[in-house]
């Protein structure tokens, strides 16, 4: 049976198999259901928020084998990822491998736990994976205790499955909240010019489609599983390190692409061409515009990578927090030096952005919108 699919309707909707709300976001939101609101403090732990006894009554099944132990290691904060694979423990020590989770109402098709990928010898040849991985199982010990842990090839295939198959639960700002494991979505493949984009609505997954499709075939559904700002080089290297495949879709293969993301602008104000940086290593020609043909100075490329350094470190510096002041100066850096559609520039543009949201600064927002609009089709 053909089915259909519109822009931005709803291809899979699935509640979390598990899920844990974001350490940094404990004491803003409910535990159970993520809303904001006046919240009441678990009188036993002390450490998890509900909106009402009605939250916490229905998060006590799963609280229940936690709450007690957050006192026992006390004052020692227990990682979001600790946790998020000691409920999976629990869930599964509770029969979770059983739970059958369903692509649609109407599909019989469905995802177990066991049907998620772990990538086993991927993650024990990680020496970083695995620095992680022996560090949850010194918190594990502490806060579950030996008698409630797998055995240690279990566990790591469990690590796995969580690395590979966890979503970041998202605020209707796009903001990181939490973490869940959602099994029929984990079905879905990635793309870096994905058709389809997860949308949260408190815990609860929605996979809205972002073009029209004449079939709705699932493994022709594709969402991103990073963010896609980035050369196709440092999305590969970032996708090749978290889930271990090297993309090669479309936007990835496109060399066009590449060359315009780490482009500089033309030297000639009145010029709207751009000159490619990134060649080929047989290519000795000067680079120049190509457009006008105007040849860049090395004066102009010293400046240009200069730029490119300082708007790079400022990038990594607002990984946590977001100054408007820098991107504005960003920006005006940018001026006459980095084409519009340079990566680095979109970023601060980006990032401005949702600045100037935060701080409600409309105005600037509008005008950073509208600029942003061109650079994300």
């Amino acid at each position: 049976m053909h089915i259909k699919v519109q822009l931005g309707s709803v291809i899979l909707k699935e509640k979390p198999f598990v899920y844990v709300l974001s350490s940094k976001s404990r004491t803003e939101r409910c535990d159970y259901c993520f809303n904001r609101g006046q919240l009441l403090k678990c009188s036993q732990c002390h450490y998890v928020y509900y909106c009402d006894k009605t939250c916490q009554t229905v998060a006590w099944a799963v609280h229940k084998y936690e709450c007690l132990n957050f006192k026992k290691v006390a004052p020692l904060v227990v990682p979001d990822s600790a946790r998020l694979l000691a409920r999976i423990i629990k869930k599964l020590e509770k029969g979770g491998n059983q739970i059958k989770s369903y692509l649609s109402e109407s599909s019989s098709r469905f995802r177990t736990f066991k049907d998620l990928m772990s990538h086993y010898p991927d993650v024990k040849n990680d020496s970083k994976r695995m620095e992680h991985f022996n560090s949850l199982c010194g918190v594990l010990n502490k806060f579950l205790g030996d008698s409630f842990i797998p055995n240690p090839a279990e566990l790591l295939g469990i690590y796995g499955k969580m690395c590979i198959n966890s979503f970041n639960i998202n605020d209707q700002e796009m903001r990181s909240i939490g973490t869940g494991i959602y099994l029929a979505a984990s079905v879905l493949d990635h793309s870096c010019a994905p058709n389809a984009v997860p949308v949260f609505q408190g815990t609860t997954l929605e996979i809205r489609a972002i073009e029209n499709m004449s079939n709705l075939d699932f493994s022709k559904v594709f969402i991103s599983y990073i963010d896609v700002l980035a050369t196709p080089r440092k999305r590969q290297e970032e996708l090749l390190k978290a889930y271990y495949f090297l993309c090669e879709c479309p936007k990835c293969l496109n060399e066009k692409e590449l060359r315009l993301m780490t482009a500089a602008a033309c030297p000639i104000s009145s010029c709207k061409g751009y000159i490619e940086t990134y060649k080929g290593e047989k290519d000795a020609s000067p680079l120049h515009c190509l457009e006008c043909h105007c040849v860049a100075s090395k004066e102009f490329l010293d400046e240009f990578n200069d730029v490119c350094q300082f708007t790079q470190t400022q990038i990594d510096n607002m990984k946590n927090m977001t100054y408007f002041d820098v991107c504005k100066v960003c920006l005006l850096k940018h001026k006459g030096l980095l084409y519009s559609m340079n990566i680095l520039h979109v970023k601060i543009l980006d990032l401005a952005f949702e600045c100037s949201i935060d701080l409600e600064l409309w105005n600037d927002a509008v005008e950073f919108g509208k600029e942003l609009v061109d650079k994300f089709r």
